[in-house]
């Protein structure tokens, strides 16, 4: 009586099924057989692309009344842009080189679908020396003395 311990426990049990096999129906169904707790449940959206929701709060959008979208480029600025570049003979492309931008930024500023970007239109502005922004829309751009 003295050789056994009451504190030590030993369980032989076998191997409990792997992942992939407890997922199948089969193991489940055995499982339930069996009376083991079985444990389901449904994840939302897995294995699904649904980065492109649409929620509850479309309708809500929807009935907004007031219109949201961004300022475009007006046309009469890119008038001046595509007469400006005409009088110093460069194509398109040859004013997006001068400011590192792609011949379409100066496209879509010419036709008026772009989104002003103070950014570039400060280059076309010292490119083609003509003020396209704020009152003064179309005037020669005045050089500035550089500060010491």
């Amino acid at each position: 009586m003295a050789e056994s311990d009451w504190d030590t426990v030993t369980v032989l049990r076998k191997k409990g099924p792997s992942a992939s096999q407890s997922k199948s129906k089969q193991a489940i169904a055995s499982a339930q057989r069996r009376g083991d707790d079985v444990e389901t449940s449904k994840k939302w959206s897995a294995g699904q692309n649904k980065q492109h929701l649409v929620t509850k709060n479309t309708s809500k959008l929807d009935r907004e009344t007031e219109e949201l979208h961004h300022d475009r480029v007006p046309h009469e600025v890119g008038k001046y842009i595509q007469q400006g570049r005409q009088e110093k003979d460069m194509t398109q492309k040859d004013l997006a080189t001068k400011i590192n931008e792609k011949p379409q930024v100066i496209a879509d500023y010419e036709c008026g679908k772009a989104i002003p970007n103070n950014q570039v239109m400060g280059k076309i502005e010292r490119v083609l020396g003509l003020k396209l922004r704020g009152k003064d829309i179309g005037l020669p751009l005045e050089a500035k003395p550089k500060k010491k």
